[in-house]
């Protein structure tokens, strides 16, 4: 199997709140949601999604992919119990991973993370945006407005407001942070191996080239990281996001995102 992978911060002055892990066996990508907020941790999201990667990669080798993560969460927690782990603004962070093993590719999607496995006649993507839905009113005005705008970033916060209103509940999205019981509602399933031809994990900030920018439907940005490298599907989200900075063709809460790209050849 053939792998190869990028990672790239969104704001060369802000810490990267993506994290990756790449093995033969073993594919993971941690995405933090972004701060908005007071977080009630002195640590800061990048350092809670090292910890909790590091500490899935180590659970793997003993357990499924829901039970690593469900068990990494609390071992997270008690790293930083002088923190307010019940505040409602806590570090958390969407994670996709994809684990062979016994010639069969699991996998499992908790929040906005995409996994995109190609047998050959179809490109299927798991990803679960229901974040997406939540504070529907409140994305919707900030969409109103040019990156950078004061009115934007007031729309922002009470936008982010509500979306932790909606974190870890009925109805709302799913993503781990200290709760164990958010994995009960991750995506996952498996394929056998032989019929994966191909496969990708992405960051939303990654998977904006396909999802926001429409530069490539999914089986095009297949071809691209297999002919080009994933380092050049962030490249042309960087250009993409570069060429409209303020987000008046492309609405979005930022300008550019932390973008991870992870593609693998098993049967080419």
């Amino acid at each position: 199997m053939e792998l190869i992978a990028a990672i790239e911060q969104g704001d060369a002055a802000r810490d990267n709140e993506d994290w990756v892990h790449v093995s033969q066996d073993l594919v993971l990508v941690l995405d933090g949601a972004t701060a908005r907020t007071d977080t009630g941790c002195v640590h800061g999201v990048a350092w809670f999604v090292g910890q909790l990667g590091q500490a899935i990669v180590e659970r793997t080798r003993q357990s499924s992919l829901p039970a690593a993560v469900a068990a990494s969460i609390p071992y997270v927690a008690g790293l930083h119990p002088e923190c307010d782990l019940s505040h409602p603004g806590t570090p958390s962070a969407a994670v996709g991973a994809l684990r062979i093993r016994g010639g069969v590719a699991e996998y499992l999607v908790l929040g906005d993370v995409s996994v995109v496995l190609d047998t050959g006649d179809q490109a299927r993507v798991i990803t679960d945006d229901r974040v997406s839905l939540t504070a529907s009113a409140e994305r919707a005005e900030a969409d109103r407005y040019p990156i950078g705008a004061a009115e934007k970033q007031a729309a922002l916060l009470r936008m982010k407001q509500q979306e932790l209103a909606a974190r870890n509940s009925p109805g709302g999205y799913w993503v781990a942070e200290t709760n164990p019981a958010a994995v009960d509602h991750a995506l996952t399933g498996q394929t056998r191996l032989d019929y994966l031809r191909r496969f990708a994990v992405l960051s939303d900030g990654a998977a904006r080239a396909v999802a926001a920018f429409n530069l490539y439907d999914w089986r095009g940005a297949l071809d691209l990281m297999q002919a080009a490298g994933a380092t050049e599907l962030i490249r042309q989200v960087r250009a993409a996001e570069q060429s409209d900075p303020q987000g008046t063709r492309w609405p979005r809460n930022k300008c550019s995102d932390d973008a991870t790209a992870v593609f693998g050849l098993i049967n080419g």
